[in-house]
């Protein structure tokens, strides 16, 4: 976030590259910046003639540099975004004359996402030299709580770490989608609140009591009456609660389950840190562990291997239901 910060105040402050080109797994941040530059760079008025977007599914390389090497009507420079230019990766090197010379009135700005360009090639070099490169990389799960702590304690809001979990397990690593859910609740929620479980629920449409997170905590805890609500709560909401992500939690579960058997240093932020966790949590790894001693962890991990692959259809004809109540008895027993 802090490169994105930089890139941003440089451009609010005039510092502003010819060439921006955005690329990685990541679309969040490379909607951030493109954005940014599409509001900013040019006052109102001077966008109807200097600024233009084009897709590269629609355009090629030729039409790009043709339109780059315009020069600006009745203002300073001109602003052209490209989106969706992975679209071009098959012929994106033809930009590298352009790119070793660009135009310094026009703003390129090409947004290539999910794809990167090979640091070696003389594109990427020349872009970084004439230009700025910036590679949005996607977060794995263990980081994106930390990340929402960030972007909420920037407006002024908290969130408790059920919460914050809840939002993690529910939408995985899509920042879009988790920064869309956060504004939604910034709209509702005065300055200063912490954001709980019960506003999720209630905002966003995740059950705080039904719910993956809940299910991981009361397979740890053994609580058989609790898992037996949970899954037929899923059995009867099966679009909201698909098996391959039940299947996919648990199976990260037992996995950091087993590593923590494994951990020499087990004081609370060696776990936090070895397993990819809020120490918030760690008692109740810890207590998981007690319940599911290593051979009984790989036993599990066995088990939900074999139920991924029957949800797949391979080897079974058993709804997903069954497949969900068969699995967590063999857990559980």
């Amino acid at each position: 976030m802090n490169e994105i910060r930089t890139i941003l105040s440089d451009i609010k402050k005039g510092n502003i590259k010819p060439i921006y080109f955005l690329m990685g797994e990541e679309p969040y941040y490379i909607d951030i910046i493109s954005d940014y530059i599409e509001k900013n760079v040019l006052e109102e008025s001077e966008k109807g003639f200097n600024q233009q977007v084009m897709y590269g599914r629609d355009t090629e390389i030729e039409d790009i540099i043709s339109t780059a090497k315009r020069y600006p009507m009745m203002a300073e420079r001109q602003v052209l975004i490209i989106k969706e230019a992975q679209d071009l990766s098959r012929h994106i090197d033809k930009l590298v004359g352009y790119a070793e010379n660009p135009q310094p009135t026009t703003v390129l700005v090409l947004n290539y996402k999910y794809k990167k360009l090979d640091k070696r090639k003389k594109l990427h070099k020349a872009i970084a030299k004439s230009g700025l490169v910036y590679e949005s990389k996607k977060l794995y799960d263990n980081q994106v709580g930390d990340w929402i702590l960030r972007v909420l304690s920037v407006k002024k809001y908290k969130i408790e770490p059920k919460a914050s979990q809840m939002l993690v397990e529910f939408l995985g690593t899509d920042l879009s989608k988790i920064a869309n859910e956060l504004e939604k609740l910034m709209l509702i929620l005065p300055k200063g609140s912490i954001i709980s479980d019960k506003d999720i629920e209630d905002n966003i449409g995740i059950s705080k009591d039904f719910n993956n997170f809940e299910l991981k905590k009361a397979v740890g805890e053994k609580n058989i009456l609790k898992v037996n609500r949970i899954i037929n709560y899923f059995a009867e909401n099966p679009k909201k609660n698909p098996l391959v992500m039940t299947i996919s939690l648990l199976n990260n579960y037992f996995t950091q389950l087993l590593l923590l058997h494994g951990l020499k240093d087990k004081s609370k932020s060696s776990v936090a840190k070895n397993l990819g966790v809020n120490p918030y949590f760690v008692d109740e790894y810890f207590s998981a562990a007690k319940n599911y001693p290593m051979r009984k962890v790989a036993q599990v991990i066995a088990f939900l291997r074999d139920a991924d692959v029957k949800s797949k259809g391979v080897g079974a004809s058993q709804s997903h239901r069954d497949l969900l109540k068969e699995l967590l008895f063999k857990i559980l027993h």
